[in-house]
């Protein structure tokens, strides 16, 4: 497994991350997810994100458990606060008050001390800017944070927040979690450049875009029985890529795949990792086994001949803005 820095800050974090969105505590038991987490860390993974949100905040409990009796300092731990985690008017947002109230939960159900990495999961147009990142200061002095980040903003957003932290002294946000692949090119145009800039790095979500990219679905077929497009949280966000022109293509990523002697999934995630402003991929796993697969894109360079096959056989169906 290959490391790479965080931002322009010295915490290394795995090329591929494990995230647990839709698995730990929704697709799959305890048990199971232990397993996973167990082959991500026999595979050299060392950083694992979660949300509060996720599976109503079992999934941070079961990260926690799976995580239990693993040295502390042998991993890095991020989660996320934004989305509702109770009816309370203050159990959502990113006001003071629920960021610091949610951030002593995430660590109860985390079984820590501290987080590595602590991220706005959304933008906030409610809150003032600086009480967001005065209060994710606070949590970073007060010893329970060490780096702060954000999850999909816009380029305007980040540049927002690292002038105001940088007025008034406040932390810095490190990274920002974008949604990233071979068919979800939309950081391209403006986010990287900025994060590139401000010194800030991606975290990925979604390189193997939900799926899609492993080949498995099939244009003009129903989607394979128990699949994520078949029910729960991650149909939403597949069922926009369901279409034959997009699935079509996908199959024609095949013989590109071969003549770099990876699987699809290997390829899709090794495409993210090209991109130099990529600190780490986040992958997902139901079985052990897809954990072992995936870690097999770490350290593989994609040439550039490859990469324009790709980008020519993708041409139509990629989503850039």
């Amino acid at each position: 497994m290959k490391h790479r820095r965080l931002g322009r800050t010295g915490l290394s974090v795995s090329e591929i991350s494990y995230g647990n969105w839709i698995t730990h505590g929704d697709q799959i038991e305890a048990d199971a997810a232990t397993a996973c987490v167990r082959a991500a860390l026999d595979e050299g993974i060392t950083t694992f994100d979660t949300a509060d949100v996720y599976a109503g905040t079992r999934a941070e409990s079961v990260l926690g458990d799976a995580l239990h009796g693993v040295p502390r300092e042998s991993y890095e731990l991020f989660t996320k606060v934004y989305w509702p985690t109770g009816p309370g008017a203050n159990d959502r947002g990113l006001g003071r008050k629920h960021i610091i109230e949610s951030a002593h939960a995430s660590l109860r159900r985390l079984r820590t001390d501290h987080l590595d990495l602590y991220q706005a999961h959304r933008y906030d147009p409610t809150v003032p800017l600086e009480e967001t990142l005065r209060a994710f200061d606070d949590l970073v002095r007060a010893g329970k944070v060490l780096y702060i980040g954000v999850s999909e903003w816009s380029a305007e957003q980040i540049t927002d927040a690292v002038r105001i932290a940088g007025e008034l002294g406040l932390d810095r946000i490190i990274s920002n979690q974008p949604q990233y692949s071979m068919l979800w090119r939309t950081i391209e145009a403006e986010v990287v450049p900025a994060s590139e800039q401000a010194g800030i790095s991606q975290i990925v979500w979604s390189p193997i875009a939900q799926g899609v990219l492993t080949g498995k679905y099939l244009p003009g077929q129903p989607p394979p029985s128990g699949s994520r497009a078949t029910g729960g949280a991650g149909a939403t966000f597949i069922a926009r890529l369901l279409n034959d022109d997009v699935l079509a293509a996908v199959q024609d990523l095949r013989p590109i795949a071969a003549d770099a002697d990876l699987s699809m999934a290997q390829l899709a995630v090794a495409w993210v990792l090209q991109n130099d402003n990529v600190a780490s991929a986040i992958i997902g796993a139901s079985r052990p086994e897809q954990v072992r697969e995936n870690v097999k894109a770490a350290g593989v360079t994609l040439d550039p001949a490859l990469l324009k096959r790709i980008d020519d056989v993708l041409a139509d169906v990629i989503q850039r803005s």
